[in-house]
């Protein structure tokens, strides 16, 4: 990921701040370059020994942010283990309101190198889309100040998240998507899971929802486990995040901790957020596929897969992605449609 050195004007931003990790899609040319982070926003260290080690040890690639009189420190860079770490990362419904938030978002525009940006839009969880859409507007709309100079946003567009995956899906298979039938977007994120069904471009409300339970619930289970197993204190969830995304053993007081037979054991927390989908969702002999997305995808799919046998699924490549990229074409789509209006 690349840190732009100019601030420039944006006609389009798209930024999911997920509870899990922090994604922009924004256009480089005739390219769409994309950019994520961990969602932590911990406190900012008061100073750094890195200044005095000669040159060979190198800082780490994190922004110092400032929000209502406080400084926090957003990036890849930003440590995932430490006493500070539980502080930096909110789990919480209300997470659209934090000041932590409003960092990662801040830090999404930085590292996209946005001065101006005309249209900005934002994901939301489906359960909440509704509640968080008018503040996340009134928020973020106008000129800010997050220790750097002024960003202008002129408006926000607020959007359910699956729906970019929708859109970005649509893109990808071109002719191949069939409009006159419905796809169920399941999208498992950090700690919410959310779906749509659409057809076409319409959303069926009463088919569509979002329950807490993404890959969160998954992490803590693990984690409790391993305490339950070894009798030590809580492993934290981002250091068994990265060593499963890694597929890697999980460092433990000296150990190589293969993560496999703790990671089988709470797969089975996958059963119940899946049987909410299927509730809500009814018949699925109108399908024409399943579209799985999110960063969760790969520990749901075994659950997802068993629960809709009979149906095909699509798993979405860079899954991470597939939210924001599809962002951007709504947001770089409405905003010429209301400047020819």
């Amino acid at each position: 990921m690349k840190q732009q050195n100019e601030l420039i004007k944006h006609p389009t931003i798209a930024i999911d701040v997920g509870y899990g990790n922090t994604k922009t899609a924004w256009a480089m040319g005739a390219e769409i370059a994309t950019n994520m982070f961990p969602s932590l926003a911990p406190l900012a260290a008061n100073s750094s020994l890195n200044a005095f080690g000669g040159g060979v040890f190198k800082g780490r690639n994190v922004l110092n942010v400032e929000v209502d009189g406080a400084r926090y420190e957003v990036g890849p860079g930003v440590s995932i283990s430490g006493a500070h770490v539980h502080t930096g990362r909110s789990l919480s419904e209300d997470f659209a309101t934090t000041a932590g938030y409003a960092a990662l978002l801040a830090g999404a525009l930085h590292y996209a190198g946005a001065r101006e940006v005309d249209r900005l839009v934002l994901g939301l969880p489906v359960h909440n889309t509704q509640k968080y859409a008018a503040h996340l507007k009134e928020r973020f709309a106008g000129t800010h100040n997050f220790g750097w100079g002024d960003i202008h946003v002129g408006s926000v567009l607020p959007l359910p998240q699956p729906l970019g995956t929708l859109i970005h899906y649509i893109q990808q298979r071109g002719k191949q998507y069939d409009p006159d039938n419905s796809y169920l977007v399941i999208d498992v994120g950090y700690f919410t899971t959310d779906w749509v069904v659409a057809r076409g471009y319409t959303v069926d409300d009463t088919r569509s929802g979002g329950v807490p339970g993404g890959a969160a619930r998954i992490y803590q289970q693990v984690a409790s486990l391993i305490t339950a197993d070894r009798n030590q204190p809580d492993v934290g969830i981002e250091r068994i995040d990265q060593a499963i995304r890694d597929a890697k053993p999980l460092v433990y007081f000296g150990e190589d901790l293969d993560m496999g037979p703790y990671l089988s054991e709470a797969m089975a927390l996958t059963n119940q957020p899946v049987k909410e989908i299927q509730t809500r969702v009814g018949r699925t002999d109108d399908l024409r596929a399943i579209i799985l997305t999110g960063g969760g995808a790969q520990l749901y799919a075994p659950a997802i897969r068993a629960a809709f046998p009979l149906n095909p699924i699509h798993m979405m490549d860079s899954p991470c992605f597939a939210n924001v990229r599809g962002f951007y074409t709504i947001g770089a789509a409405t905003r010429q449609a209301s400047r020819a209006a």
